[in-house]
């Protein structure tokens, strides 16, 4: 197989705004190693993630909501969500969809070169995969999807048949296989009821239906203008997040509390949601787009026995369900838009103004 010296890709070169993104294509198509795949991409969705390891907000000096413009007081050294240091330059993008081109030497299945795939997006230790300690994710720990060429390891490749084009299959990877996470974490079942925050983004809209899928009464709460796309998309009630004391309307909408809430926005809303769960309720979070430093009773917490649960580091079969859930038609593709690699700064600034429902994915 003959291949280019060369590709384009988007690479990010410091901790700032959208033009700290250079598009180029000279950079070199990498090679795989003894364990990899080398994917030729052709679509790779963006994620909050992207924009957070961008401006800096993972590190611990920066507590307001996440911006497009970059944090002065960021610090380098801590700047991804492991809260380890960034290596620039580094190829963002984790929600890989294309073919293989080739695998490496210590690679026996060689059946995969040609097939079409998507890749899960979490690195873990080969010899130690269940080591949470030990976890990275493509994009941040290493270069991943805003490229031609990526390389990832074999056990990240997926081979999906589906009659979903690669930009659809694009928008699940980061965002469903949170949302599944999060939903697994809690242990939602059919009969329970649960609020979901931020329903028209990414995480949000893979959770509803997700959330669905298992048989759950789920309340979804977005933007005013976005109240019927959540309820197309499976929610049995909806509640506007401009609304006063929201967390207390959804409550109403539920005919009473919850038995579970799934969080990504944060900031002040918070203490209301733990208002919103029974006794014995469960609190899950992937995010805090409203800010990540919150207000807590504890006396909420411990009168009412609530159970808190962080959602980052899956089990690797729960990327495998959510392949056949995908392959078996039982979760839709929600896109929001579709941009070119070259177009890749206003995609960024498209994706801050969330006026978009579901995923942005950028095409090579």
């Amino acid at each position: 197989m003959s291949l280019p010296d060369t590709m384009r890709a988007a690479l990010l070169v410091g901790s700032g705004g959208p033009e700290m993104l250079e598009v180029r294509s000279d950079v070199p198509v990498p090679a795989p190693g003894p364990h990899d795949a080398l994917i030729r991409v052709s679509a790779c969705g963006m994620n909050n993630t992207d924009i957070n390891t961008r401006v800096g907000w993972y590190s611990w000096t920066v507590t307001s909501a996440t911006s497009e413009g970059g944090y002065a007081e960021a610090s380098a050294d801590e700047a991804t969500w492991d809260r380890t240091g960034l290596r620039f330059p580094r190829i963002q993008g984790a929600d890989v969809v294309g073919r293989v081109l080739a695998v490496g030497s210590d690679v026996a299945d060689t059946a995969v070169i040609g097939q079409r795939i998507i890749v899960d997006p979490c690195l873990r230790d080969r010899d130690d995969p269940s080591d949470r300690s030990k976890a990275g994710y493509l994009g941040s720990e290493a270069d991943g999807g805003f490229a031609e060429f990526a390389i990832v390891p074999i056990e990240n490749v997926h081979a999906v048949h589906s009659e979903l084009s690669d930009v659809e299959l694009a928008t699940f990877p980061c965002s469903s296989v949170t949302a599944e996470h999060m939903l697994t974490r809690i242990g939602l079942r059919s009969g329970q009821s649960i609020a979901v925050t931020g329903a028209s983004g990414g995480v949000g809209s893979a959770l509803v239906q997700l959330a669905k899928r298992r048989g759950a009464r789920v309340v979804a709460v977005a933007g005013s203008s976005k109240i019927a796309q959540v309820h197309e998309i499976g929610a049995d009630a909806a509640v506007a997040r401009e609304t006063p004391s929201v967390a207390a309307a959804a409550v109403e909408a539920n005919g009473g509390p919850f038995d579970a809430v799934a969080d990504v926005v944060g900031g002040d809303s918070f203490a209301g949601w733990l208002d919103a769960l029974m006794r014995g309720g469960r609190y899950v979070t992937a995010g805090a787009i409203g800010g990540p430093i919150v207000q807590l009773d504890l006396r909420t917490l411990y009168l009412n026995d609530l159970e808190f649960y962080g959602a980052t580091i899956y089990e690797p079969g729960i990327f495998a369900d959510l392949v056949g859930y995908i392959e078996r038609g039982e979760i839709r593709p929600i896109l929001g838009g579709t941009y070119p690699l070259e177009e890749i700064h206003g995609a960024q600034e498209a994706f801050g103004r969330k006026q978009h429902t579901g995923s942005l994915v950028i095409t090579l």
